[in-house]
């Protein structure tokens, strides 16, 4: 959107800016996340997730929609081949709900057809199985548990049947945003005696871990499937060191390992939710100084274009006249002698 058009959509009514919105990018939010807003708060943290804000119709140069190159990458429909070992397989671009600032958000929609047919599944899998390399694939889309029980099960086995398929992960908002969707069937489904199976649950606030979303995770972690999460550093969300702390001890407590601290990725109309790189360095800072090690997540950068993650914390060790210093917990720097000293 070029300087004339940003000033003409703000000379725009509140209601037609939203409509705006709404014509580029899906809006959707479940009732259990609507049932979370505090109407009272003007920069509640559960509606700035997920309802549609005027300030997405500006694009900033350095933005992309594409901003971690999954096309680049994706050399059949639905996968995404960037590491050797683990693919991205997308069987759908549905979601219960549609976030604001999501990194897929100019191709994720209930509008088009937004699942792979039968002969593109099928495609998906023959390059799964020709490439002895690829160790795990990762369900993603889209939101793979809004897939049916049925057709869950069918993934996971043409999966697992796979001989050099060893670990499938799935990764969902839905025990979070829509717990009732984890049905006992649908666990069974994920699973398989063949394979290991994996859930990544994307949750970016401790309130949306409420009484059913951690029945929902205890229905998985009970049949034995591992549980890690995935958050997003989200300026006026989770900025600070006391709402991710809160938030990584709610993850430990259902019993799901943190995993990841995304820097946003930089999709279109997303500028108002980005904090820099040296907030999120000095968010990560205070985390591991107050936190317990099984609630610290890495804080990383998806590289623009498709080239891998990368480590922002700041790192605990510097070179020293004799030797080294170390950070501690309190923020002190101490020596530390050489190795062989």
């Amino acid at each position: 959107m070029d300087a004339a058009m940003i000033r003409t959509a703000r000379s725009d009514s509140p209601k037609n800016l939203l409509a705006q919105v709404a014509a580029r990018y899906a809006v959707a939010i479940t009732p259990a996340m609507e049932a979370l807003i505090d109407a009272s708060d003007p920069v509640d943290p559960i509606a700035a997730q997920f309802r549609p804000d005027a300030r997405e119709l500006e694009t900033l140069p350095d933005e992309s929609g594409d901003p971690i190159g999954d096309a680049a990458h994706s050399p059949v429909t639905g996968i995404v081949h960037r590491h050797p070992d683990r693919v991205l397989l997308k069987p759908l671009h549905i979601c219960p709900v549609y976030c604001r600032f999501c990194f897929r958000r100019e191709v994720v929609g209930p509008d088009g057809d937004g699942t792979l047919s039968g002969a593109e599944l099928e495609a998906a899998f023959a390059y799964i199985a020709a490439h002895p390399k690829i160790w795990e694939v990762i369900l993603t889309g889209g939101d793979p548990f809004m897939l049916s029980a049925r057709r869950a099960l069918e993934i996971t086995e043409r999966l697992a049947a796979i001989p050099h398929v060893k670990i499938i992960r799935w990764h969902t908002r839905v025990p979070a945003v829509d717990p009732a969707r984890v049905t006992p069937d649908f666990v069974d489904a994920i699973k398989t005696k063949d394979a290991t199976t994996y859930v990544v649950l994307h949750a970016n606030h401790a309130r949306e871990l409420t009484a059913d979303a951690r029945a929902a995770i205890a229905r998985i972690v009970d049949a034995g499937i591992p549980m890690l999460s995935q958050t997003v550093l989200l300026k006026g969300v989770n900025d600070n060191a006391e709402t991710l702390a809160a938030l990584m001890r709610a993850f430990v407590e259902a019993r799901v390992k943190p995993y990841y601290l995304h820097h946003l990725d930089k999709a279109p109309g997303t500028s108002h939710f980005r904090c820099t790189i040296a907030e999120g360095q000095a968010i990560a800072r205070q985390l591991h100084q107050r936190m317990s090690g099984i609630a610290q997540p890495s804080y990383i950068l998806d590289i623009p274009g498709g080239h891998g993650k990368a480590p922002l914390a700041t790192p605990s060790l510097r070179e020293a006249a004799n030797g080294y210093e170390v950070l501690g917990a309190d923020g002190a720097w101490r020596p530390y002698p050489g190795d062989g000293a």
